[in-house]
């Protein structure tokens, strides 16, 4: 038996690889992949080699051990069957469906607690966005919005919508989007936005900037200073992207400086420490 894998092999070059499989050992389980999906900022950070050298991929989950570098077999939104298990005790695991924070791949082995059984009334595609949706919780914890504010969020990929569509329940004044896309700005809009503009609509003035919170979740850094114009006195920017090693001159001398404005790097490998109890 056998697994196909992709993996990061060079700059701009993926390889689809042939790896062995032997049976599940015992206390292990062996899923047959259904879906897996693509974490589109951080994987085109890889597939363009912007990422950090000499960085662990990601201390936090169990199928990315080493550091971030060539060849690389990376991802972590798997939906699968479990096909066999490793040992009478796990019997109960048979034939159901699970997630799992694995790489892109045809197979593989986890324990029981690296899978998580589908609840009743999720599909496999919706279960695949418990990564990213799990993101957007952290951001909108760590932004801690408070009622009657005015927020922005920059970026409306598949995270920026999710933290949009959390956004929208809290009792806001305004929740204002800006993406250069058109599909993404309406399906912003349907989210639970209440405007969704493009970034050249930004406010030219820097007098009474307009949000008191605002998200930076493009994967651009120069889209940190607009964020940062636009955010009023004693406000919050929240930055969600990784930047990996790109980088743009930032102008924090103007009237940032007086502004008091505060900088949050977020992500979701850990949670703040005031929420480190629940």
């Amino acid at each position: 038996m056998s697994s196909r894998a992709l993996y990061f092999t060079a700059h701009r070059h993926i390889e689809i690889r042939e790896e062995p499989i032997p049976a599940p050992s015992p206390g292990t389980l062996l899923v047959e992949t259904h879906f897996s999906a693509l974490s589109p900022g951080t994987e085109m950070l890889i597939y363009r080699g912007d990422f950090p050298e000499q960085m662990p991929a990601d201390e936090t989950i169990a199928s990315l051990t080493g550091e971030l570098a060539y060849p690389l077999k990376y991802g972590y939104a798997s939906v699968g069957r479990v096909a066999e298990v490793g040992s009478p005790d796990l019997a109960g695991w048979g034939d159901r469906l699970v997630f799992s924070f694995q790489p892109h791949q045809t197979r593989f082995f986890a324990t029981p607690a690296q899978a998580i059984p589908l609840p009743d009334g999720i599909t496999p595609e919706q279960a695949l966005f418990l990564p990213n949706m799990e993101t957007a919780v952290n951001f909108v914890m760590d932004g801690q919005p408070s009622i009657g504010e005015r927020v922005a969020v920059f970026g409306q990929g598949i995270v920026g919508l999710l933290t949009t569509a959390l956004l929208s329940r809290f009792p806001l004044e305004t929740l204002t989007t800006f993406d250069h896309y058109p599909l993404r700005r309406e399906a912003s809009r349907l989210a639970g936005a209440t405007a969704a503009l493009v970034p050249a609509s930004l406010p030219q003035s820097t007098e009474n900037p307009p949000f008191d919170l605002t998200y930076e979740l493009t994967g651009s850094p120069a889209a940190l200073n607009d964020a940062i114009s636009v955010t009023g006195f004693d406000g919050r920017v929240v930055i969600g992207s990784w930047y990996g090693r790109k980088r743009a001159p930032l102008d924090l001398g103007g009237f940032f400086h007086r502004s008091r404005i505060r900088l949050v790097s977020s992500q979701v490998s850990t949670l703040a420490t005031q929420f480190s109890g629940r």
